[in-house]
């Protein structure tokens, strides 16, 4: 699959300018949220913020920027389904073949000794939800949760355009890895509270 489109929201903002200037010179549409749209276009890249796209505001102070029919049926959707496909046109829903995203920094928050309701600003929604998605559309979307395979992947859209289904299949299982023990901490921090 060609890589057209890609969505990218990480807290970690390590090696993200050069991956999306990679990106954008390759021709890969660039939607973005808060924070790293900022940063992308301080650095001159091309981004569309996703309330944008959408035409739905960031809510709820951030909380609430990528939960929307619009990025995740773009997400989901199976490319080999006609009607999939054909929902998507009629809505109005471009596909998104790459999703780059890291999470709010909870293990770093907590450590600091951070007072409950910070924890809780620090456990990321958005973040997760757009990893499950893309992690379980893996033979059709690329999910990059580590900015360690920005070199990698870039390597791959440079020589064929997309990323091949086997390293799809291992940056999903990853990914899922990634989600897993980021709630794992968040569970385990939890045990400890007491109200």
């Amino acid at each position: 699959m060609k890589v057209k489109r890609a969505l990218i929201s990480v807290s970690n903002k390590q090696g993200i300018v050069e991956f999306a200037k990679s990106l954008s010179r390759l021709g890969i549409e660039i939607l973005s949220s808060g924070g790293t749209a900022k940063v992308l276009r301080e650095a001159a890249i091309a981004v569309q913020e996703v309330s944008q796209y959408t035409g739905f505001p960031e809510i709820l102070g951030g909380r609430v920027k990528t939960l929307h029919p619009f990025v995740h049926g773009g997400i989901l959707a199976d490319r080999s389904n006609t009607s999939h496909m054909e929902e998507l046109e009629r809505l109005g829903i471009k596909p998104i073949d790459l999703v780059v995203v890291n999470l709010y920094p909870f293990e770093e928050t907590i450590k600091k000794g951070a007072t409950l309701q910070e924890a809780i600003e620090q456990i990321d929604i958005g973040g997760p939800a757009l990893i499950r998605a893309s992690a379980k559309n893996f033979k059709y979307v690329t999910v990059v949760v580590d900015p360690l395979d920005y070199p990698r992947v870039v390597e791959e859209l440079e020589r064929s355009g997309e990323v091949p289904l086997k390293m799809r299949l291992e940056l999903a299982r990853k990914a899922f890895w990634h989600t897993h023990n980021y709630d794992k901490a968040i569970a385990q921090y939890l045990e400890r509270v007491e109200v």
